[in-house]
């Protein structure tokens, strides 16, 4: 999109003597609309013309007399030179360049195709997917769309928590309790069954824990049956979990687990040993952060065996080696941050520069009203549970508005858009707000069609491509014939900024980690929308002209929200 700050930054340079780019810096946008589009405060213009700052913005006007085509008016108010735009020509270039197909709206281009590591989902192997995992998972596959939708070569690691004590509980229990026909029949439902109950048995028996702990170090030593028994838990979790990404249209560029790593820890502790790093704390291996106001990491218990901090590490450590990321992100929950700081300092301390590449990208917690969750406990809401639930609601919900307009969709029409709109729920809710914010779902909140959620965005756009197709616009290329002149009133110049400037939102949003802007700025678009359309007649227009420009103006509009839509993981719907 045209960055029209940035050209009235370079028309006012040679007037003012200034570097456009610092100019570009010191624009602002003024508090209000009869204050112009943009405002240039000259104080800071002061030291250079020896002059107050009042006189340099009648003097900046004054030079400033041959106005370009995108500039309305300049005005002065006390020491600020505020600049107005043309509406009708800011409307047509917004129009017109959010409907080029040579050009995405928002799409960036980065010189540095070294990759983007974002490493997100991360679920434990044999246990359930419940709502907290799909924090990290909807929440990183949007800021891997971002990353990539802004010119970056991205890839997407799955950190599966394949290994640790927790698998030589899974064992034990396993040789205890297991039944084989609900293992194979859901196999998830049944290790998850063995690991509470492994739990729950351990209150009572206090050998169980020390057991564990053997065979899980019996694991690592690559010893049978531990091995074989890992390997079947692994693989009947991965089948289980590809199935819900499928659904999810989220694919993995590399699904390597903690597991991968374990083999080159003892390098990681070697090379710690010789930079002297390493010492020994009541039997444990520790590296001491003092310097970094941090408490020791640990790296390895006093068993010998490995732990989180360790395999990160030798991961961190493997990635820079193979990959050369330029950014490596983990999404995962705040409880963590800890956990990442520790290993980013040891990483530091021990000399490499990578450390400073890394980022940990923490977010919120997960709940319904009055629910607390534990695995331990067998507490918890399955994703696909939730998910299931949230398409059948929107099923009915979309049956109701059917049969209201006479019954024009099929039952399959009505099966695929439930699921989007469904799916799209449960997506919306967990990126609509800034990450580290908690989640309370509420269904009413979660499928309201009037409110900040996405079958609210997902009715807006179908609303949208309703109008076009009564004006037998199927497709949202753009009408050669329209010349979106007619353009220009208030309403319309509000889209034409929403249109405009979602190119800055998506770039705020690669370079916060922070998904929501792009939420907060289409939910903006829909809302201006469909005032627009409650307010403007767009197809019962009598000037043939204007209606054709309106019509671009509606295609514009479907554009950005679908790219958006589409940049959080959301598909569209075109009836619903």
């Amino acid at each position: 999109m045209t960055d029209f700050k940035a050209k009235i930054a370079a028309y006012l340079a040679p007037a003012a003597d200034w570097e456009a780019k610092e100019l570009t810096q010191l624009l602002e946008i003024p508090p209000q609309a009869e204050l112009g589009d943009y405002s240039l405060p000259c104080f800071a213009l002061a030291r250079r013309w020896h002059q107050a700052p009042q006189q340099i913005a009648l003097s900046l006007q004054s030079k400033l007399s041959a106005l370009p085509p995108y500039i309305r008016a300049i005005e002065t108010q006390g020491p600020y030179l505020n600049i107005f735009l043309d509406p009708a020509y800011y409307i047509a270039t917004a129009v017109s360049e959010a409907l080029d197909i040579q050009q995405q709206p928002g799409k960036g281009s980065v010189s540095d195709q070294r990759p983007v590591i974002v490493e997100f989902s991360s679920p434990n192997i044999a246990k359930p997917f419940h709502i907290g995992h799909a924090f990290t998972t909807i929440l990183g596959e949007a800021l891997a769309r971002i990353y990539t939708h802004q010119g970056y070569r991205v890839l997407r690691f799955n950190h599966l928590g394949d290994y640790g004590t927790q698998f030589g509980k899974l064992i034990v229990a396993y040789e205890r309790w297991c039944n084989q026909a609900e293992l194979e029949a859901d196999p998830i439902k049944e290790l998850n069954r063995l690991y509470v109950a492994f739990h729950q048995a351990a209150k009572e028996d206090p050998e169980l824990e020390p057991e564990a702990r053997l065979r899980f170090k019996r694991l690592e030593e690559g010893l049978e049956p531990e091995t074989t028994l890992w390997k079947q838990f692994r693989d009947l979790s991965l089948r289980e979990f590809n199935r819900l990404y499928q659904r999810l249209n989220i694919h993995f560029d590399n699904m390597n687990g903690e597991s991968f790593y374990s083999p080159f820890i003892p390098a990681v502790v070697d090379m710690l040993q010789q930079k002297h790093l390493l010492e020994e704390s009541e039997g444990a291996q520790i590296v001491r952060l003092d310097e970094y106001n941090l408490p020791p990491c640990m790296i390895l218990k006093s068993d010998g065996t490995t732990i989180y901090a360790s395999r990160d590490i030798a991961a961190i450590l493997y990635r820079k080696k193979h990959y050369d990321f330029q950014k490596n992100l983990y999404v995962v929950g705040l409880p963590q941050s800890l956990h990442f700081q520790q290993v980013f300092a040891v990483l530091k301390k021990a000399g490499y520069a990578c450390a400073d590449a890394c980022e940990h990208i923490g977010f919120g917690t997960v709940k319904f009203a009055g629910t607390k969750f534990s695995t331990r406990e067998g507490h918890i809401i399955e994703l696909e549970d939730l998910l299931n639930e949230a398409v059948a609601k929107s099923r009915k919900i979309i049956e109701e508005n059917n049969q209201q307009r006479g019954g024009d969709m099929s039952a399959a029409e009505m099966d695929i858009a439930a699921e989007r709109i469904g799916l799209g729920a449960v997506q919306y809710t967990y990126l609509r707000s800034g990450r580290e914010r908690d989640i309370i779902f509420s269904w009413d909140d979660m499928l309201n069609f009037e409110g900040d959620t996405a079958p609210y965005l997902l009715y807006t756009y179908a609303r949208a491509r309703s109008i076009l197709r009564k004006a037998g616009c199927n497709d949202l290329q753009p009408d050669p014939e329209a010349d979106l002149n007619s353009l220009g009133s208030d309403s319309e110049l509000q889209l034409g900024r929403l249109l405009n400037t979602f190119d800055d939102s998506v770039h705020q949003a690669c370079q916060a980690n922070e998904p929501f802007m792009v939420a907060r700025h289409i939910g903006q678009l829909a809302r201006t929308f469909n005032k627009y359309y409650g307010s403007t007649p767009i197809l019962n227009t009598t000037d043939r002209n204007n209606r054709q420009d309106r019509l671009e103006l509606v295609k514009a509009c479907c554009r950005v929200l679908e790219t958006g839509l589409n940049l959080l993981g959301i598909q569209t719907v075109d009836r619903m």
